[in-house]
C-alpha cells in the first residue's frame, strides 16, 4: 500500500528541504511539496500528516559492537554510577542482588571510568571487586572497552599468580610483585576465555535487545564488530543467529558486519568459506576485515609515537607487528575484500597506514574504501596520506565529550593539535561517517551531531579545535550519506530520494533551526525501517 507524508520540512540530503513524500513496498518512491504528493494519492492510498516535524533519512551507527551492547544491557550498567569508586561497587552490590549469577556465570559490569571519580583519584582494583563478593567471579569492564577489574576469584579461576607472563598485545596489571586485578587489551582475552560463553538463543536475545535499543536513537543502520565478543564462538553461529532473526522479522536494524579476527588462518576460513565484502541481504550482509590496531587514550593504550605527559616510560603499544598487519591487509585486499582498522595512537597509525599502501601497491584497486577506524591522533604527514590513499574515516565525534577533559593532558603539543582532525580529512575530498564505538558510549546520535558541529563536551568543556567544526549538514551526513558509501549501498539508503530505502527518522525539531549547545535535546519522534514502524515515542 502506498502511503504519502505531507507537511513536513523532508531533509533529502540535499537543501532545501522538501515538504512530502511516498512509500510503498518499503521504499521511497516520489519527493517533493505537499501539493505534488498529494496529487499522487488515491482512494487505496493512507496519508500521514507530519505536522511540521523534521524527517531525514534513517541514521547509520558506522561503528559499534551491537553483540556487545546487546550483553551490556545484560550486565550492571556502571556508565550511570561513575561518578564515584563507591557508587561503582554500589551498582555491582545491587545487581548480585538482583540477579545473582548462576551456572558458573560471571557478574559483569560495563562502563566505568576513573577520570570521573569524585573519591578515588585511581582505578578499581581486585581489593574494590572483593568487598562485592569473594566467592562469585566479578568483571568490570572500563567505559572503553580495552581494561577491565576482575576479582581474586576470577584471579584463580583464571590461574593469574605473580608468575604470569603479560600476554602480547596486553598487560597483567601488577602491584606490590602480586596481581592487582587490572587487565589491559590481549590480556582480558584470559578471563574472556574462562567464562562460560552464551548459546545462539541467548545470542540472539542480546541482538534483538541491542537493535531495539538502536531504533530508539533513530538508527536504521549499524556497522557492527561482533566476532571478538566471545571469541571461543564461531563466525558461522553469530552469521545464523543474525540470519534466524532476519527470517523471523525480528532484526530492526541493517547490519553490515564488520568482520574481525587477528589470525591469516582464520580470515582465510572466513573467505574460502564465502564470505567476502558485500555478500548477503539487505538487512545482514558481510563488511570489512576489522582489526583492533592499538588500545585507548583512556586507558593510556593508544600508541604514541612520544610518551604519554607525564608517564615518560609509557607510549602504550599496538595490538599486532607490523608483519601481521602486513599479512592480514595484503590478504583481505588481494582478495577484494574491504579493510577497516582501529588506530587511535599515531604510532599505530604508521604500522596501518604502511600496511594499507603495502597492500594497495601488490594489489592496486580503484575503489577499496579501506578506512581508519577512530582517527584520533595524528600528524599532518599522517592526514596528507590517508587523503593520497583515498581512506575511509570511521570518526566519533560523541568521543569529544570525554576526550576533550583528557587529550591535551595526555597528548603533546604539536602532536594534539592535529589530532581528531577529521574536517581537514573531509576537505580533503575523504568521506568521513560518524558512529558511537557503543557500548564504548552509547549509540546518542544527537549528541554526536552536536559534539561534531560545536566540539565541546556536554559539560561546556573546549571547544577543542573549533577549526574542526562540522555543519549541521555535515553532521547529519555523516550519520547518512556517508555511512551509506562507508558499506558501498549509498545508491540504495543514506537519503530520502526515488528507490531508496524507505529507513526514515522523525524528530522533534528540525537541527538547521536548533541552537547547535541545544542539538542533544531533539527527541526521537518515530523510527522506520522500510517503511515499517519499528520505535515510537508515544509507546515507549
Amino acid at each position: 500500500m502506498k502511503i504519502i507524508y505531507f507537511n513536513g520540512k523532508v531533509y533529502t540530503g540535499e537543501l532545501p528541504l522538501a515538504e512530502a513524500f511516498a512509500v510503498e513496498d518499503g521504499r521511497f518512491t516520489a519527493v517533493g511539496t505537499n501539493a505534488e504528493m498529494l496529487a499522487l494519492a488515491d482512494s487505496s492510498c493512507e496519508t500521514i500528516d507530519l505536522l511540521g516535524r523534521f524527517v531525514c533519512a534513517g541514521f547509520n551507527d558506522s561503528h559499534m559492537h551491537l553483540l556487545n551492547y546487546g550483553q551490556s544491557l545484560l550486565s550492571a550498567k556502571l556508565y550511570e554510577h561513575t561518578g564515584s569508586l563507591s557508587a561503582v561497587l554500589e551498582c555491582m552490590r545491587a545487581q548480585l542482588e538482583a540477579f545473582p549469577p548462576e551456572n558458573g556465570a560471571w557478574l559483569r559490569g560495563r562502563g566505568w571510568n576513573q577520570d570521573y571519580f569524585s573519591d578515588e583519584k585511581r582505578m578499581p582494583n581486585r581489593y574494590d571487586l572483593d568487598s562485592v563478593s569473594t566467592e562469585v567471579p566479578i568483571m568490570m569492564t572500563r567505559a572503553c572497552g580495552h581494561c577491565c577489574i576482575v576479582n581474586s576469584k576470577a584471579l584463580e579461576i583464571c590461574g593469574i599468580t605473580a608468575e604470569t607472563v603479560s600476554p602480547e598485545g596486553g598487560a597483567i596489571g601488577m602491584e606490590n610483585g602480586e596481581p592487582d586485578g587490572r587487565l589491559y587489551d590481549n590480556a582480558m582475552d584470559i578471563a574472556f576465555d574462562k567464562m562460560p560463553l552464551p548459546d545462539k538463543t541467548q545470542l540472539k536475545q542480546m541482538i534483538r535487545l541491542a537493535a531495539k535499543a538502536l531504533n530508539g536513537y533513530g538508527i536504521t543502520s549499524a556497522q557492527t564488530d561482533d566476532y571478538c565478543v566471545f571469541r571461543q564462538i564461531a563466525f558461522e553461529t553469530v552469521n545464523e543467529a543474525y540470519r534466524e532473526l532476519e527470517e523471523a522479522g525480528e532484526l530492526t536494524v541493517r547490519v553490515y558486519e564488520q568482520a574481525n579476527f587477528t589470525e591469516l588462518d582464520e580470515l582465510k576460513r572466513f573467505v574460502e568459506a564465502g564470505n567476502m565484502t558485500g555478500k548477503g541481504s539487505e538487512l545482514f550482509k558481510i563488511g570489512p576485515l576489522k582489526l583492533l590496531g592499538d588500545g585507548s587514550l583512556g586507558s593510556r593504550t593508544a600508541h604514541l609515537s612520544v610518551p604519554y605527559i607525564g608517564d615518560a616510560e609509557n607510549r602504550g603499544f599496538s595490538l599486532f607487528t607490523k608483519e601481521q598487519f602486513n599479512s592480514l591487509c595484503s590478504y583481505a585486499n588481494e582478495n577484494g575484500m574491504q579493510i577497516a582498522v582501529h588506530a587511535i595512537g599515531d604510532a599505530c597509525l604508521d604500522s596501518v597506514l604502511d600496511a594499507l599502501e603495502n597492500a594497495l601497491d601488490e594489489h592496486p584497486r580503484s575503489d577499496h574504501r579501506h578506512g581508519i577506524v577512530h582517527c584520533q591522533i595524528s600528524r599532518p604527514d599522517q592526514l596528507e596520506r590517508m587523503i593520497r590513499l583515498k581512506l575511509h574515516i570511521y570518526a566519533q565525534s560523541i568521543f569529544l565529550d570525554y576526550d576533550n577533559h583528557i587529550v591535551e593532558k595526555l597528548v603533546p603539543k604539536p602532536l594534539s593539535e592535529t589530532s581528531y582532525n577529521w574536517k581537514t580529512l573531509l576537505d580533503g575530498g575523504l568521506s568521513v561517517s560518524n558512529g558511537s564505538d557503543c557500548p564504548v558510549e552509547l549509540p546518542d546520535v544527537m549528541k554526536g551531531i552536536e559534539c561534531a558541529v560545536t566540539r565541546l563536551s556536554m559539560d561546556g568543556t573546549g571547544p577543542y579545535l573549533i577549526d574542526q567544526a562540522f555543519s549541521i549538514k555535515q553532521a547529519l551526513d555523516s550519520f547518512t550519506t556517508a555511512g551509506a558509501r562507508a558499506s558501498f549501498e549509498e545508491n540504495i539508503k543514506g537519503r530520502i530520494a526515488p528507490g531508496y530505502l524507505a529507513d526514515f527518522v522523525i524528530l522533534s525539531q528540525n537541527p538547521f533551526e536548533t541552537e547547535p549547545c541545544e542539538l542533544h535535546s531533539i527527541s526521537i519522534e518515530k523510527t522506520f525501517l522500510g517503511g515499517v514502524e519499528v520505535f515510537s515515542k508515544q509507546h515507549h
